[in-house]
């Protein structure tokens, strides 16, 4: 039996992550086996480690479903991979494909979704079986270490194109410069708006990320900038925060009119009221993962060079090194941690 070194998050327990040899996964006719080249440390992991999540956790679970590899075996029933192929996964690993969400496409809301690294295992490991039909194939120019984030920029996608217009000279602030944040502000100046950024004075070294894609670094308050052009405030909010209380921030900066767009997850109770979303006649949109087009469309701009996440890079880490990994993102010393698993 092949055994190899996976993060296992074993229990719901502040520091329940550790590593742990796990068996080289069964493969149904429907799947592939995927050997894992890079996988990304999401926010949702570092959650998970520290037991502040708001979603249930298959336990014990190996985490990572931001991941890039080569397909080292196929099921009896698929067709058009084979061994060798470089790909990149989504993370919707189980759907009920009658569930008439899953029939439109819109598969990432199906209430029975279960995802890579809480609902099963993940890719932070030498092998993940993926379901065939979440397979998206990538260039040969696009390398694993920054392929391996098309997850999170489908997130960003999602929140800044998916579920809000936003158009040419926009003012668009974002809330929170982790890697959401960032990939987010990226998108908004890709769609041709005037994009600041707002952390608190610990995020400096991220805020400067944010500059790197022409964004507007701010500490602490945004009200100067927000009211800059016309005194009514920015067109859209992206609340990428995981906390609950931007909320609070993002209605009373957006414009009467504008929108929010909330990506971030905040487990915490609201404390405050909502009557300025209704005396604005403000725009508030959830926003969740992903779909199939979404995907090759992120992959179309990694690959051409407009989208670029080298700057969200902090360091690449092998999987026995996983803490210093998640401590650095979970510090803000780095926006991405990338693990390498063989």
């Amino acid at each position: 039996m092949i055994k190899s070194a996976a993060v296992v998050n074993y229990a719901p327990e502040k520091g329940a992550v550790e590593i742990r040899e796990v068996s080289r996964p069964e493969i149904g006719e429907e799947d592939v086996l995927l050997e894992v080249a890079n996988v990304g440390v999401c926010g949702s992991d570092i959650h998970q480690w520290n037991c502040d999540h708001s979603w249930p956790v298959n336990y014990p679970v190996v985490l990572g479903h931001e991941f890039a590899g080569r397909v080292a075996e196929t099921g009896r029933r698929v067709s058009g991979w084979k061994e060798g192929d470089r790909v990149v996964s989504e993370t919707a690993a189980i759907i009920d494909l009658n569930n008439p969400l899953s029939r439109c496409g819109q598969y990432n809301l199906d209430p029975s979704r279960k995802g890579f690294g809480y609902g099963v295992n993940g890719a932070m490991t030498r092998y993940v079986s993926v379901p065939a039909r979440c397979l998206h194939r990538i260039p040969d120019a696009l390398s694993f270490e920054y392929a391996c984030l098309t997850e999170p920029c489908c997130v960003a996608y999602n929140a800044v194109v998916g579920n809000v217009r936003i158009r040419p000279g926009d003012r668009i602030l974002v809330l929170g410069p982790g890697t959401i944040g960032i990939l987010c502000a990226a998108m908004a100046r890709l769609c041709g708006a005037q994009v600041a950024v707002l952390g608190l004075e610990a995020d400096r070294g991220r805020l400067e990320i944010a500059r790197q894609y022409g964004c507007h670094p701010l500490v602490g308050d945004a009200t100067e900038w927000a009211l800059e052009r016309d005194g009514l405030g920015v067109d859209g909010v992206i609340d990428a925060a995981g906390a609950s209380i931007t909320l609070q921030i993002a209605l009373r900066l957006v414009r009467p009119g504008g929108f929010i767009s909330k990506v971030g997850w905040g487990p915490q109770p609201l404390t405050f009221s909502l009557d300025p979303l209704v005396q604005k006649n403000i725009s508030l949109h959830g926003s969740f993962s992903h779909n199939w087009p979404m995907w090759e469309r992120v992959i179309a701009l990694l690959a051409s060079g407009q989208l670029d996440v080298r700057p969200i890079v902090g360091g690449i880490w092998p999987i026995s090194e996983w803490r210093e990994a998640f401590e650095k993102m979970h510090s803000g010393a780095v926006v991405k941690s990338v693990l390498k698993p063989a």
